[in-house]
């Protein structure tokens, strides 16, 4: 059977999110690390992710780089193209979602795609084209606060219609709540208007199975990792997909515990909070490592000391606005940034190879690229859910028998508790078996 569906996703952690989705619904799933630019060993998968990292780089690379890995997921032949962004849209008015998903749409000879960023099971909704995080606008949702990607605005029709020349439309509620045939009616009406893309309301689980159904066809899609859950059901009735008893089976899990966060979501700040509460950790200060290697050498000292104590120990940058915006000023937004993915990705590569880390969690999308790409890692192998959005991956290591087990964290994502939890919940998921 041939591939199913090939994903690209603008970074690393949205694009775990999916593959997770995936996974649960039934999906085999391999996630890769950039385009791969030789031969690669898929395995038995239906699902392949292709993870970039460009969110916030300029659009016109982020249209070449979508570009490379649609061509690379064409010559496998997928059946159906999912472009996948943040739950919380975040991107500028210049782009970069429009103009990926223009060049896409264009590179397929397609006429029409849909945006639907909702994630309900993550408090992640849309209604009348407006974008909620739980009860609050987007807009007062903290991501006006975002540091890379600031988003004042919630209204999705607006902020999409200034990154693209083309006409936005909206699927409103009202319409999905008559099914899939009357959506599908609706999305025909707008492109027959010329209107090329089309921001779609989602309240509930149910408006991801009806937009599934009546986007089943669609040569691309676009959208958060809510609709990733809901297709593969879709895909069964097409006797594209077959059952599979164990889509997320990985190896039992071994090596010491580690926690590296860069995000400065409100999420991810309570969940340093709590985490420290119960467990060593130490901050890393922007305007300290622009002085030289001491900050960094002294927090590398302290993570060995505490891995070798048992761990688990926590590295973070993460801070609060105004310590953010106090490094940002300093520094330049560019250089703050270089400075702290730098810094992970060099403390990530020296314990986990120096001091046999195992089991590593990373807070951020910025944060973990940097992580994955300085330990060289080019595919995971998606396994079971820590928190909605966060599954267990694992991934083989040059020069080493068992594979590094990886969580990948949104910033936005996960329980107050997270970070302890996902060493719980790798524990509870190995059995005698030798799986995870």
């Amino acid at each position: 059977m041939r591939l199913v569906l090939g994903a690209i996703a603008d970074d690393f952690t949205g694009a775990t999110d999916l593959a997770n989705n995936l996974v649960r619904a039934g999906m085999r799933c391999v996630q890769l690390l950039g385009v791969p630019n030789d031969s690669i060993d898929l395995g038995e998968v239906d699902a392949v992710v292709v993870a970039l990292k460009s969110r916030s780089i300029p659009a016109r690379q982020a249209v070449l780089d979508s570009l490379a890995a649609l061509e690379w997921l064409q010559a496998q032949g997928v059946h159906q193209v999912f472009f996948k962004y943040c739950s919380t849209f975040d991107s500028t008015d210049a782009g970069n979602i429009g103009p990926v998903a223009d060049a896409l749409l264009e590179y397929l000879g397609s006429t029409q795609t849909v945006m639907v960023p909702a994630f309900p099971a993550n408090g992640r909704t849309v209604y009348q084209g407006h974008l909620f995080v739980g009860d609050r606008l987007l807009n007062e949702s903290g991501m006006e606060h975002h540091p890379l990607n600031p988003m004042s605005d919630s209204n999705l029709v607006r902020v999409l219609g200034r990154q693209s020349p083309h006409p936005v439309g909206l699927a409103p509620r009202s319409i999905l709540a008559r099914g899939a045939q009357a959506t599908r009616e609706h999305l025909e009406s707008l492109a027959d208007r010329g209107m090329r893309h089309v921001i779609c309301d989602t309240l509930d689980e149910h408006d991801l199975d009806v937009l599934a159904e009546a986007l089943v066809d669609y040569p691309l899609v676009t959208g958060g990792s809510g609709l990733g859950q809901a297709l593969p059901a879709q895909y069964r009735r097409r006797d594209w997909l077959e059952e599979v008893a164990e889509p997320g089976r990985l190896s039992s899990p071994n090596g010491g515990a580690l926690v590296l966060s860069g995000s400065c979501s409100r999420a991810t700040l309570g969940q340093v909070s709590r985490f420290l509460e119960r467990h060593p950790g130490i901050g890393l200060d922007p305007l300290a490592l622009a002085e030289g290697e001491g900050h960094m050498e002294h927090a590398l000292a302290f993570a060995r000391e505490h891995l070798v104590a048992g761990g688990p120990v926590l590295v973070y940058a993460s801070a609060d606005p105004e310590r953010v915006q106090a490094a940002q000023a300093a520094l330049g937004i560019e250089q703050a940034g270089r400075l702290v993915e730098q810094a992970m990705g060099q403390l990530a590569r020296a314990l986990v190879d120096d001091e046999d880390v195992g089991r590593l969690v990373v807070a951020g999308g910025e944060t973990s690229g940097a992580v994955v790409s300085a330990l060289g890692i080019r595919q995971l192998r998606i396994g079971g859910q820590i928190d909605p959005g966060v599954p267990w991956t694992q991934a083989p290591l040059s020069g080493r028998d068992t594979p590094l087990s990886l969580a990948l964290k949104s910033g936005n994502f996960g329980c107050e508790d997270f970070f302890s939890k996902a060493f719980t919940v790798l524990e509870e998921l190995a059995d005698g078996e030798g799986r995870v």
